[in-house]
């Protein structure tokens, strides 16, 4: 399998290019280290001359990290003529001037002229001295151009490999044209403006129902700002369908509308049945813990209510209806509203007690006398088919009176 960059079902990319020639080297880890620089970047031949810690060395196979065939392919010599005796121009990499009259060349400059040298047939050699202290005058003298790179003056003796990695990285980038090995995958083209829209009007509608839009004065300007930010990261169409998914997963959770509550379906049953008794026997909740309340109750649906208000959300002939779900009305928290219609829908659970039928009734009442529309639908109806439960609720919405 690939490793950390290293892929050998991949072929060993190996072209026309400069020999390296190590002079001298003076650590067999120094040599690894060249030859895993070179396989980076294409360069497949190199040249010892007479290495101080004698050839073959297991220090450099183990610094190869891989790159074992140039070592094993390595050429020993016994003096840098002997070395470059075969090369039609030797570049010289140095740190110092060695006051000779020779060409200076920084290594994007060297490897554009080693190129039409190479493409036409030539041997180019690339000559690195020592550790220690580099080339000697002599060696210098053997060459046709000195390389040199822009470093710290105070501080300008490279390692060996970095050297010879920052030679082989100008050559490669030359010779590939520059090209990359990959780039970012384009699996999603960007989301038209339709779908961007649709994603606002769904996370407006979930931000609406925690009252996240306060004060009131201040809604338009926070909505603005929050479509910019979605705006500006130029999103995906694929990027859009995941939001989509975080919204509805943080409204209805893990494992369904609003799972994420501290109650399951028979609780939030029970939990409705305790409040309505409440409400029977005290009267209306007090105005200042509305809104708790109704949070509560939109954070334990029952499973009729989850099912009813998936489907409704789901639903485009009911987007621009205005449903709420678990809604304060006056002194009363109800199942659901649509105040542009002014219209609730009142989810009557099977096999409801006395106390709590009789507090829905006086509940329907007083919203009745404040004009809103009642549509009662029993829980069994919605899990039965719900399809069939919004079939007559949009018919019911279509006989409204127009302007509602």
């Amino acid at each position: 399998m690939p490793g950390a960059g290293t892929d050998h079902t991949k072929d060993w990319t190996e072209t026309a290019a400069p020999v390296v020639i190590l002079v001298e080297p003076q650590l067999g880890e120094n040599i690894g280290a060249t030859a895993r620089a070179m396989g980076n970047f294409g360069l497949s031949r190199l040249r010892l001359v007479k290495p101080v810690q004698g050839w073959p060395n297991e220090r450099a196979r183990v610094m190869a990290s891989g790159a074992d065939r140039i070592l094993e392919q390595a050429e020993l010599f016994d003096s840098a003529a002997a070395a470059v005796a075969d090369c039609h121009h030797v570049f010289a990499m140095t740190a110092r001037a060695h006051d000779q009259a020779k060409p200076v060349a920084g290594a994007e400059e060297a490897v554009r002229l080693m190129a039409p040298r190479i493409a036409g047939g030539e041997t180019i050699g690339l000559m690195f001295g020592r550790e220690r202290n580099g080339l000697e005058n002599d060696e210098v003298g053997l060459a046709d151009c000195i390389v040199t790179l822009p470093v710290n003056p105070a501080f300008a003796s490279l390692n060996l490999a970095q050297a010879v990695v920052i030679l082989g990285y100008e050559w490669f980038k030359l010779a590939s044209a520059g090209g990359l090995p990959f780039g970012m995958p384009a699996k999603s083209p960007p989301a038209p403006k339709e779908q961007l829209f649709a994603f606002f009007r769904d996370l407006e509608r979930e931000l609406e129902a925690v009252e996240y839009f306060r004060p009131a004065e201040k809604r338009g300007t926070m909505i603005v700002n929050m479509r910019n930010i979605f705006t500006r990261m130029q999103p995906s169409q694929q990027d859009i369908r995941t939001l989509h998914g975080v919204i509805t997963a943080l409204v209805q959770g893990r494992k369904g509308p609003a799972k994420g509550g501290v109650l399951d379906g028979p609780q939030a049953e029970l939990l409705r049945t305790l409040l309505s008794g409440q409400a029977a026997a005290e009267g209306a909740p007090t105005r200042g813990p509305m809104r708790g309340l109704a949070r509560l109750l939109r954070r334990n649906p029952t499973d009729a209510e989850r099912i009813f208000w998936t489907a409704l959300t789901n639903d485009r002939r009911f987007a621009t209806s205005g449903f709420k779900r678990q809604t304060p009305v006056g002194p009363h928290v109800v199942d659901f509203v649509s105040f542009p219609l002014r219209m609730v829908i009142d989810l009557v659970p099977d096999g409801e007690a006395n106390e709590a039928a009789g507090a829905r009734v006086e509940r329907r009442q007083w919203l009745e006398e404040r004009d809103y529309r009642i549509v009662a639908v029993s829980a069994g109806e919605v899990e039965a088919d719900v399809a069939q439960v919004l079939d007559r609720l949009a018919a019911r919405i279509a006989a409204l009176p127009s302007g509602g």
